[in-house]
């Protein structure tokens, strides 16, 4: 590859109408496993109110990213396409720095602890923990931000998603235990 070249990390999915939801599934990479499976999220979107899903275009299950190996970013939304990320196979994410408050509040939510080791920091998940985790927040969230057409900002924009996976992901899950 010449340095002029550029080789995106994803796989970009162009809009092209779709009335359901197109599953793209790529090797989640060594030592890592896709938390939950194609099924597993049809089930889901299930749940929703079907104006809520009909935007919705791609759903990748991605392989792992430089990106991704250097910071907790579990799922990415672009265009009507959601992307979502793999764990370690561990089910322990390990972190050079402090999570942040907003970070252990949410981990807590859906069953993950995170504990200090030293000078590192685990995220310690079960597999029905992550399963709830990139269901009823990472999913819903990324989801949020398709159908959020009114916010331009940014910062707007993250906080709709937020309020979104909170109404949609965990309020609307824990009604269903």
């Amino acid at each position: 590859m010449r340095s002029t070249d550029f080789a995106a990390p994803e796989v970009w999915h162009p809009p092209v109408g779709r009335d359901d939801p197109k599953y793209v599934v790529q090797s989640a990479g060594e030592g890592f496993l896709h938390p939950v499976s194609p099924q597993e999220i049809t089930e889901r979107l299930a749940d929703l109110a079907p104006e809520m899903v009909a935007p919705l275009e791609v759903v990748q299950l991605s392989t792992m990213t430089r990106k991704r190996k250097l910071f907790p970013c579990y799922g990415m939304q672009w265009g009507p396409n959601v992307y979502l990320y793999p764990i370690e196979e561990s089910l322990i994410e390990v972190y050079s720095r402090s999570p942040k408050p907003q970070q252990i509040i949410e981990a807590k939510m859906f069953g993950g602890v995170w504990s200090q080791h030293g000078a590192q920091w685990h995220l310690t998940w079960t597999e029905a923990a992550i399963k709830d985790f990139y269901l009823n927040n990472v999913l819903i969230h990324e989801l949020g931000h398709v159908l959020d057409t009114r916010n331009t900002n940014s910062d707007a924009r993250e906080r709709y998603a937020i309020w979104f996976a909170t109404e949609y992901g965990y309020r609307a899950s824990r009604g269903r235990r």
